[in-house]
């Protein structure tokens, strides 16, 4: 009899799926990849056969040029794999298509997070506890020190900033894939009705978000415009753009940035960020240990991020957990 769980194996390029022989989130090319979203140290081509919700297959084909071999699989639905393994895409609340993957096997359930998190977003479905055997999450801010702010504090620092300062621009750094829209969209939500530039990098992520049904309003292309016309407005860009040349077309720019790394100081200061905003689409450490707790899984394998204090979290509550080391996954999504 085979023992318990041997059907699903960590290597260091990542998840492999045994009996189906398939790999989640591959970091290098392979026959079957079961995709979770469309970050860049999630998602890849060169797959034969790509397996991911059909947002994440057209962020993978804007993105990386992809579309041989896609296969649509849609929140809910099962799909049966080789060697009686059964995948279930869950939604992971992280960015547009994002998903969790329930697999299934022999009476065995586990179920893969790639990233998540637990806060309201307008761009995607919320995060879905999912109970299982297995646990295999991320930890990207696993350290008790990282407790993300209400999103509705950090709009109304960014908005309040604008109205104090009418003739310059709040020029925000956020990730193309996820972070711009999400900031665009709670904006929004916030009663921010003002049309909103963007740097030219960002138009088609938005452009696919809208096309998906996510509204994000009037969008205007810096490149289109004057310099005073953009006074008094937010413009979102690459993080790189912040202290670019391009930035010097702006009016006054105050500059911001959208991520949970804001929450540590020296990070806003090594970029030159004036209005440091701690907007994050990973679960901050309250999330991960609740998640935990409400999942219940029997054990919990702990990826890229900081292990050691969830690993140690885990020890304190009588809990079983391990690291995985797996190779590949940056923090390119905040």
């Amino acid at each position: 009899m085979a023992a318990p769980f041997s059907w699903i194996r960590p290597e260091p390029h990542g998840v492999h799926i045994v009996p189906a022989d398939v790999w989640i989130d591959p970091s290098r090319a392979v026959d079957t990849a079961l995709v979770t979203h469309g970050h860049a140290d999630h998602a890849r081509g060169g797959h034969g056969t790509t397996v991911a919700t059909p947002e994440t297959l057209a962020i993978m084909e804007l993105r990386y040029n992809t579309r041989e071999g896609a296969t649509p699989v849609e929140y809910g639905e099962t799909i049966r794999l080789k060697g009686g393994v059964d995948a279930t895409y869950i939604p992971a609340g992280h960015v547009l298509g994002s998903a969790q993957i329930l697999l299934e096997h022999a009476g065995e359930r586990v179920v893969i997070t790639g990233d998540y998190k637990r806060r309201a977003d307008p761009t995607c479905p919320p995060f879905q506890v999912t109970p299982c055997d297995i646990f295999i999450t991320e930890a990207t801010f696993g350290l008790p020190l990282f407790t993300h702010p209400p999103i509705e504090d950090e709009m109304a620092k960014l908005l309040g900033r604008l109205q104090a300062h009418p003739d310059s621009c709040v020029l925000v750094g956020a990730y193309a894939l996820g972070k711009a829209q999400r900031v665009i969209a709670e904006l929004r939500a916030a009663g921010h009705k003002q049309p909103i530039y963007l740097h030219g990098a960002m138009e088609k992520m938005c452009r696919l978000y809208e096309e998906f049904g996510v509204d994000l309003g009037e969008l205007r292309l810096v490149s289109d415009h004057e310099k005073d016309d953009m006074r008094g407005s937010i413009v979102v860009c690459p993080p790189s753009a912040l202290n670019d040349r391009w930035s010097r077309r702006l009016p006054d720019p105050i500059t911001a940035m959208a991520s949970g790394w804001m929450r540590v100081r020296q990070r806003a200061r090594q970029r030159n960020v004036e209005l440091p905003l701690v907007i994050s689409d990973h679960a901050d450490w309250n999330e991960l240990t609740r998640t935990i707790e409400e999942v219940n899984p029997h054990e919990t394998w702990i990826t890229h991020g900081r292990e050691e204090a969830l690993l140690r979290w885990h020890q304190l509550h009588q809990r079983s957990a391990r690291a995985l080391a797996l190779v590949g996954y940056e923090d390119e999504d905040d």
